[in-house]
């Protein structure tokens, strides 16, 4: 049967080895007008103690977006949203206090996400590694449609490869999108390459 092919980027769907999983997030900050635009659901990353738009291939991952808080430089009042841009948050200083955008992260690297496949991926890829596949979200309900890749026999793409983001841990099992020999499957993925897991800045005593 055909999955459905309707693509939310990275849900959070619970945590390794069953552990309690509150939904928390970390508050992390997006610098004002910066460039590109994050939706809920993204990937994202971090640079100069900002967090960024997560790249296809991108291994400083932070975790994943869940919306942001910011002071509207037109109403002046606090505003949540599903997404960043930077078209609607231009402050650029104008506005006391807003020279950030507060960002909400999963930030845990055991979080496992639900994530949707590029093509196809096989059953016998579990255990394997994944990048990502961007595409181009909607500013109407601010919902990321990041996918990733599939199945190529290629090592830039799901295979043994420790460069790659995610380690795909399973199927979905929701009846849409369990089918592992069709395109659009839903998979449960973890973070194999987090800034959490990296021993960089740690010294010995």
């Amino acid at each position: 049967m055909a999955n459905v092919d309707a693509a939310f980027g990275f849900r959070p769907v619970g945590k390794v080895g069953s552990g309690v999983n509150n939904g928390g997030t970390t508050l992390y900050t997006i610098v004002d007008n910066y460039a590109t635009s994050i939706f809920k659901g993204d990937h994202v990353m971090s640079s100069g103690g900002y967090v960024i738009a997560g790249t296809a291939s991108g291994a400083t991952n932070l975790g994943v977006f869940n919306g942001c808080f910011y002071i509207d430089p037109t109403s002046k009042k606090p505003t949540w949203s599903n997404y960043y841009s930077q078209v609607n948050v231009t402050a650029s200083g104008s506005i006391s206090g807003s020279t950030n955008i507060d960002a909400y992260i999963y930030d845990d690297p055991y979080y496992l996400f639900e994530a949707q496949s590029y093509g196809t991926i096989a059953k016998t890829s579990i255990g394997r590694n994944a990048d990502t596949v961007l595409g181009t979200s909607s500013t109407v309900n601010g919902l990321s449609v990041t996918e990733i890749e599939a199945d190529s026999g290629s090592a830039t793409n799901v295979g043994t490869g420790a460069a790659l983001q995610f380690k795909i841990i399973g199927i979905t099992k929701d009846p849409e999108n369990d089918d592992a020999s069709a395109a659009n499957a839903n998979w449960h993925v973890q973070f194999n390459e987090h800034l959490k897991f990296s021993s960089t800045g740690i010294t010995g005593a």
